[in-house]
Order: C-alpha cells, then structure tokens, then sequence
C-alpha cells in the first residue's frame, strides 16, 4: 500500500519508498475554472442589454440627474463632471462594466483580517490601490481622447462591412480585457504561473488598471454623450475629470458591497479569505466567469448582431 510521504517522518532505512500522492487540487481547480467559464459564457447568452442599459442604466441616470440624461444637453463643466459621475453610476450594470465585480476577491486578498481594529481608511486601502490603477488609465485616456477629438474611432459614426467602427473599437478593447481577467482568474486557481502569487496588492492595481480600460472601448450611450461633450470642450484637463469621475461612479457599488461585507462579518470575510485555497477559489473563478463572459460577449454576440458570424439570441433580446 502506498504510504503518504510527510517531511516530519523521514522514512526508515528498508522500509517502503514513500509515494507522494497527488494533491486533488489541481482536478478542483481546473473543475471549477471549467464551470466558471460556462457560466460565464451562459451570462453572455442570458443577457439584455436593453434591460440593463434603458431600464436600470437610464432610470438610475434620471432619476439622480431630475431629468432625461440623454435628452438634455450638458450646461457647463459642473453639470459635465456631475454628468460623468452619475453616468459612471448609472452604468455600474452594463455589460461594458460588470466585470468590475470580479474585484471583490483581489481586495479581499489585499486586505488585512485586523483591520477593523483600525480606522475606516484603513478598510479601504484595498480600494484605494484599485482607484489607483483605474484612474491612472482612465485619466490618461481623457486627457488624450480630447487631444485627439473625432479622430478616434470610438466617437465614429462610420460603419465597416455593416457593423460601426466604434463597435469594433469595442471588441478588440474589451476583448483583450477580458482575455487578461481570464489569464489573472487560471492563475490565481493555479493552472498557469502566477507572477501576483506575493503580490496581491499589484494584481488589484493591474485590475484597476482595466476596469479604467474600460472606457477605451465603452458604448455606452451616455459615456458616448460625456465623450462628445469633453472633446467640445477642447481642454483635456476637463476630460482627465470628467473620465476619473466615471470609473469611479462605476466602481462605488462594489466598493459599498466589499465595505459592507467586512463590516457586517466584523471581519470575518477578510479572515474566511485569509485561507490560500479558499482565495484562490473565489478569486479565480470571478475573474474566469467575468472575463469568458467579456470575450464571448464582445466578440461572439456583439459582431453577430450585425451579420457577423452567429451567436444565439433569447426571445426577449
């Protein structure tokens, strides 16, 4: 019978060869990085646009705004940023962002299971490395996206083989983002190298740094709208403003729900996740399931929506 190796009982001379059984957590892992994947690809199938965009998205934008959010036009720069923090808010839902939520697990792993011990600002370090991350982007791609004006594709009115260029602009971002939430979720389940295995506050700023990437590919009609009026605008400091304040409209639901979390658990969910298995089990798989669901919708669904390739469509879409 094969015997469990254990580094505290060296084996005895003549005795058996000790045989070191392998560990099931690969199979598990790679289970779950496989369910996850599914799921993420069944969202994408599942999904209305139309429900999170006009029903949540503009409802949400209205009411806050006290009036039609893409009807009426922006009346100067406090409108503007107010615009672009409500939009950002409002969008919390849409397809373009909801892969935001896949943060919870990396601030998780960021924090500290003594943190409650200190003050408030201390619970939000996390988060803090997560803005840091996504402002750096979506500031800097402000700033830029007024320089360069109507020249980007994203601000297009023009059409390639039937389907917008600023669409296509949309694929490939969001693309190449969900690709890379994909890769980081196989590596926290350990079935490719993790370079952020130390690192956990490095891979919640990389995770930033996409959520802020974002906005490079949105279509968001209102971010749509707010691009439209930073460009008019000419002065890019306004657009570095009005792009920060939308990644971080879209980022106050998880940050609530993470803060919520810790604080009702006393703790608790910060110390739960201290468990290195456990992390990496929830951390990998939101970020498998958020990233498939962010390639597969952007990729698959949208192009086929305009005659390119095939992807199958609910009733109510």
């Amino acid at each position: 019978m094969a015997l469990r190796e254990s580094p505290e009982s060296p084996s005895l001379p003549g005795s058996p060869t000790p045989v070191r059984l392998a560990s099931p957590a690969p199979t598990r892992h790679g289970t779950a990085a496989l369910v996850s994947a599914v799921a993420g690809v069944l969202l994408a199938v599942l999904w209305s646009f139309e429900f999170v965009d006009s029903v949540i998205g503009d409802t949400v934008a209205n009411n806050l705004l006290g009036h039609d959010a893409k009807a009426t036009a922006i009346g100067g720069t406090g409108a503007g940023l107010l615009f672009a923090f409500v939009s950002g808010f409002a969008g919390t839902f849409t397809a373009c962002n909801i892969a935001m939520v896949a943060s919870v697990g990396p601030l998780s792993q960021a924090g500290t299971s003594n943190q409650l011990r200190h003050h408030l600002r201390s619970l939000l370090r996390p988060v803090g490395w997560l803005a840091l991350g996504m402002v750096a982007v979506s500031a800097t791609y402000g700033a830029v996206g007024v320089l360069i004006g109507d020249g980007l594709p994203q601000l297009s009115t023009d059409t390639v083989g039937g389907m917008p260029v600023r669409l296509i602009q949309s694929s490939v971002v969001f693309g190449v983002i969900g690709l890379v939430l994909a890769l980081l979720g196989l590596s926290a389940l350990g079935l490719v190298p993790d370079v952020f295995a130390r690192r956990p506050v490095a891979r919640v700023v990389l995770i930033g740094a996409l959520i802020g990437g974002f906005l490079i590919g949105r279509p968001y009609p209102l971010f749509n709208k707010l691009f439209h009026w930073a460009v008019e605008t000419g002065n890019p400091v306004y657009g570095a403003a009005a792009f920060t304040l939308q990644s971080l409209g879209n980022i106050v639901v998880v940050t609530l729900l993470f803060v919520v979390i810790v604080l009702v658990t006393r703790g608790g969910f910060l110390r739960w996740m201290t468990d290195p298995a456990r992390s990496a089990l929830v951390t990998g798989t939101l970020l498998v399931a958020l990233g498939v669901f962010t390639v597969v919708y952007w990729d698959l669904r949208v192009p086929s929506i305009f005659g390119v390739g095939w992807f199958p469509t609910m009733p109510y879409n």
